[in-house]
């Protein structure tokens, strides 16, 4: 949507960095793009390779899942500020099915629960020094941003996000008022920086 409006004002490449998978990084929290590569979020490198996948398998472990309630477990995990794609969390529940790890338990109105498997177990324990080091590094993350995970904050946000979309939805802006919301936007982002 921002990027929307600020091609719309002629600010900036139409092409955001955002827009690209990412490729590359070997660090405990980079993200690759597609092909095999776990990545998504908003731009953020949360995991290495390997390392959604055994946290989806512990999730899964913990109880039967969908997989929306995959990615809203691991934005809590995390302490908020990211969640995995869709893009990337479905596939990795495919693979862990087609891998034998996973496997599907009902299905609701086109809503797959997953199950682990004994297999899964399996490969969960094999990884359990991933699994430990990667729950750690989410836990050092949510003490480093006690305040990311705030239901006010996260209330503010989607209002703001809301507000805008409305107004966007009432049709073209004319230039003026492409400019002032623009103004307001800048504005609140240096307001909130010096805080």
């Amino acid at each position: 949507m921002f990027r929307h409006l600020m091609a719309r004002a002629g600010h900036g490449p139409k092409h955001h960095r955002f827009d690209r998978p990412h490729h590359g990084g070997g660090g405990m929290f980079d993200e690759g793009g597609p092909r095999g590569r776990e990545g998504g979020g908003r731009g953020a490198r949360m995991f290495e390779q390997g390392a959604l996948r055994i946290v989806m398998l512990h999730l899964l472990q913990e109880k039967p899942r969908h997989g929306y309630e995959i990615i809203k477990a691991i934005e809590q995990l995390v302490g908020g500020g990211y969640s995995p794609s869709p893009g990337v969390v479905y596939p990795t529940l495919t693979l862990l099915e087609e891998m034998g790890y996973a496997t599907v338990e009902a299905e609701e109105g086109g809503k797959k629960l997953y199950r682990i498997t004994a297999e899964g177990e399996a490969d969960l324990k094999e990884n359990e020094p991933l699994l430990r080091q990667v729950l750690r590094k989410f836990e050092m993350r949510r003490q480093e941003r006690p305040d990311a995970d705030s239901p006010e904050l996260r209330r503010a946000v989607q209002n703001f996000r809301m507000a805008l979309h409305t107004r966007l939805a009432k049709g073209e802006l004319s230039k003026e008022e492409l400019h002032a919301v623009i103004d307001i936007i800048d504005k609140a982002a240096v307001a909130v920086e010096r805080v």
